[in-house]
């Protein structure tokens, strides 16, 4: 009988534990905005990255100018080839409606780079005007594109972005050499 009865005091022991929680949980005050913060995605600075890398490249390096602060930029590199051939540069942003698109360009030889920051994406029919250029469409299980090809160097406007807004990403972009 006695053993019976501390496993009864045990059970009421960890229910009335239990309701002590509950109720400092249910009448604490807690701030879920907190974790919504360390969730959210991380807006940076890329104007140091873009002198850097303008004077790095031995292309002139493209980054979107006069863009609605609603874009974000959310990660940039530049990257130097030890060979002098095959530097990448790339701008990650969110759009307005929080889509990813970035800036890709490189030197290197236009077919794998293409293949590489589209993921894998094909030429699809059609191209998309501009800023007074003509860019190939590329379309992919996961991203789609906006490639255009001049000597020296291939730009690739990418992501899950529609194209409309990966045009907008194109048509803010200003090629300049530092």
């Amino acid at each position: 009988m006695r053993g019976r009865q501390r496993v009864t005091d045990m059970v009421l022991s960890l229910a009335v534990i239990g309701v002590l929680v509950g109720a400092i949980y249910f009448f604490i005050p807690h701030d879920d905005s907190a974790t919504a913060e360390k969730n959210a995605v991380q807006t940076v600075d890329t104007r140091v990255e873009i002198i850097t890398a303008r004077r790095a490249a031995p292309y002139p390096v493209a980054a979107p100018e006069g863009l609605p602060k609603t874009w974000r930029a959310t990660s940039v590199s530049y990257k130097a080839s030890s060979d002098g051939k095959g530097g990448a540069w790339h701008l990650g942003m969110l759009d307005p409606e929080q889509q990813y698109a970035a800036v890709e360009q490189s030197d290197a030889p236009a077919k794998q780079f293409i293949q590489d920051v589209t993921l894998g994406a094909a030429k699809v029919e059609g191209r998309q005007a501009v800023g007074g250029k003509k860019w190939d469409r590329y379309q992919g299980d996961t991203y789609q594109a906006l490639v255009h090809q001049e000597p020296g160097v291939t730009t690739v406007v990418t992501g899950t972005a529609p194209y409309g807004r990966l045009a907008e990403l194109a048509g803010a972009l200003v090629a300049k050499k530092g």
